[in-house]
């Protein structure tokens, strides 16, 4: 095993290094508050994205729906056809 000879004057180390991880763990810490910023919001569009989705399938229906009645209504209305007079 090798230990580590400095040559700078130990309080200047210590200060080195204490503000080496300090800035490390700031660092990390931003980075974790990014990450669940970021995971949050996909969790929101993805909530969202299924909502108007949920939106756009029930007007659809609504429309197919509405469709259907409309040409119930004017099979309904149309006169009959005689046979002996070509339309």
């Amino acid at each position: 095993m090798t230990t580590l000879t400095f040559t700078s004057p130990l309080r200047k180390l210590v200060r080195f290094f204490q503000r080496s991880r300090d800035a490390w763990k700031a660092k990390c810490q931003r980075a974790k508050e990014t990450c669940k910023r970021l995971s949050n919001q996909v969790r929101a569009v993805e909530k969202s994205r299924q909502h108007w989705k949920e939106v756009a399938q029930q007007a659809q229906r609504t429309i197919r729906d509405l469709e259907e009645t409309l040409s119930e209504q004017k099979n309904a209305s149309a006169p009959a056809e005689s046979p002996g007079h070509p339309v």
